[in-house]
């Protein structure tokens, strides 16, 4: 990877130079990322008595407050009672939003504090949860591909949900919806709304601990050591 891994954490203590993350920008999603691709990132975190200024979007799905009345319409077709009719169209109709909420099931907050922080600077015990990669298509490929080295059924490993960026970031990965789908690693985000910010050529991967245990475990006897020349070819065919 280009990128340290970040691991999603709960602690009772901040990490020394941790900043909150809505203190970098009110999209947390946006916060992470901003901070993750440079060389030198502080370790990020949010609270409980931390959320003041954050994304009410990000704070649903972190289970720090309940859905906005409106959101159903500003993520679907819009209504003339939030935002003067400003929609997303994201979804079909408001319906549509209504159901899917309900499918996450409850979102409960970490106990503590919530820390996202690069695996190179971790010193000691800590309670993760799950690890975040961004990569461009071919590792992201590549990761996929590690994960079903020990998979029986292809179709339930990886996932590409629906939400926004912070849900494929931390909420779905870190297990904090109750209806998440067990041992399962999410791809994304799908959510257009950051492409203004999220390099083009960039995909995110979250992964629950136990699934990234197995990844780390499995690197010696896959592709990965065995035919590194196939992971990561030097001499590679121009379609042009």
């Amino acid at each position: 990877m280009n990128n340290s891994p970040l691991v999603i954490y709960n602690s009772n203590e901040l990490p020394e130079g941790a900043e909150s993350m809505c203190s970098i920008d009110r999209c947390i999603a946006k916060a992470i990322v901003e901070t993750s691709l440079k060389n030198k990132a502080p370790p990020l975190y949010i609270g409980k008595k931390n959320i003041k200024g954050c994304c009410p979007g990000a704070m649903t799905y972190l289970g720090y407050t309940k859905p906005m009345k409106y959101i159903k319409y500003f993520v679907s077709t819009g209504s003339k009672k939030f935002r003067d009719g400003e929609a997303e169209y994201m979804k079909r109709s408001p319906e549509l939003v209504d159901e899917y909420l309900k499918s996450l099931g409850e979102i409960k907050s970490f106990q503590n504090y919530l820390i996202i922080q690069k695996t190179d600077d971790l010193e000691g015990d800590i309670d993760a949860r799950s690890f975040l990669c961004f990569g461009n298509g071919e590792q992201i490929r590549n990761m996929g591909s590690l994960i079903h080295f020990r998979t029986k059924n292809p179709f339930n490993a990886i996932s590409m949900p629906f939400g926004p960026a912070c849900s494929t970031y931390i909420t779905y990965p870190a297990g904090i919806a109750e209806n998440t789908p067990k041992k399962t690693v999410f791809v994304g985000p799908v959510d257009p709304t950051g492409n203004v910010w999220f390099p083009p050529e960039y995909m995110a991967i979250g992964i629950p601990l136990d699934i990234a245990v197995n990844m780390h475990e499995d690197i010696e006897d896959s592709f990965i050591s065995k035919r590194p020349h196939v992971a990561y070819p030097n001499d590679r065919i121009d379609l042009d």
